[in-house]
């Protein structure tokens, strides 16, 4: 396994609560993440190097690309809109009747335009878990269809090079699991979970969060609690991880016109005490390997 870590940059610093969900939009040249608690959106112009917030308002717990450019955001209560240019244009789910307590927390379009997008658990004040989080998959007539009830806490998604199996984390504290279930592109189902990695429950290991694919069909996983991002081989071994100056790392997406620059969100920008001095920002590096350009969303497009 390799051990030495590439240099870490700092691009942008929001001190983000709950940063999450860098994605790339090669339309636009810009990168796109989130603050979920805060209900805030950015962006990021990797040529001039300028950033902004663009959005403030409900908590996106994840977005898409569409494949007419504008966002599709997905919010608390279920609810799911269509955002360009700082405005909600419109929604395509009002609000899911078993959702109303929770929200989405990550999602991902599939080959097809839909989108697999799961929800958080219902938890009491003392971490226990009131009611499960699912996943589900929203179709691009508008569909919303639950496929895996029980999850924990629902995370990083990402297919595998010849798109025959999709990947999908838990990260709650008594699973820190990432599956892989055979995916049928023609249906978008998904069948046969097999256990891909187990993060050991361990002190310093943290829990696997965000993740993505890169050319190469290996696996980076942000460690939530574990100060890094792991590189596994698409056989579960991991093979190189990459150390942070702060504990909540959240998720990792490839960017830049070759989708050559690794970029990484972090979390805990309100307790910097607690979670290292840049907790909260945005991070670039460069591993060695590009990315894979992700699938658009078709939901709601002709």
């Amino acid at each position: 396994m390799a051990s030495a870590s590439p240099p870490l940059e700092i691009v942008a610093d929001y001190q983000c609560r709950t940063g999450e969900n860098p994605l790339w939009h090669a339309a636009e040249r810009r990168l796109y993440w989130t603050d979920i608690p805060a209900g805030r959106l950015f962006r990021y112009d990797p040529v001039t190097g300028e950033h902004e917030q663009v959005y403030q308002g409900r908590q996106v717990g994840g977005f898409t690309i569409q494949a007419d450019g504008s966002l599709l955001l997905f919010m608390d209560r279920g609810t799911v809109a269509v955002w360009r240019d700082g405005e909600i244009e419109r929604t395509i789910v009002a609000e899911v009747a078993t959702e109303l307590d929770s929200r989405f927390n990550d999602v991902i379009a599939d080959p097809a335009g839909r989108v697999f997008c799961g929800t958080m658990s219902v938890k009491d004040s003392a971490g226990k878990i009131l009611r499960h989080g699912r996943l589900y998959r929203l179709d691009t007539d508008g569909t919303l269809t639950c496929l895996v009830e029980g999850v924990g806490t629902s995370n990083g998604m990402g297919f595998t090079l010849d798109t025959q199996s999709l990947y999908h984390t838990d990260s709650d504290v008594t699973v820190r699991t990432i599956w892989k279930y055979r995916y049928e592109r023609s249906s978008g189902a998904i069948s046969d979970r097999q256990l891909f990695v187990q993060v050991p429950n361990v002190p310093g290991e943290g829990r696997p969060d965000g993740l993505t694919v890169d050319a190469e069909g290996y696996i980076w996983s942000a460690r939530w609690d574990g100060a890094a991002v792991v590189r596994y081989s698409p056989d579960g071994q991991e093979v190189q991880k990459i150390t942070f100056p702060t504990r909540k790392t959240s998720c990792p997406a490839f960017a830049g016109d070759s989708l050559a620059e690794l970029y990484v969100t972090t979390a805990g920008g309100d307790k910097r005490e607690e979670n290292g001095l840049t907790a909260g920002a945005l991070y670039r590096t460069r591993v060695g390997v590009r990315g894979c350009p992700e699938f658009l969303s078709r939901v709601g497009l002709q």
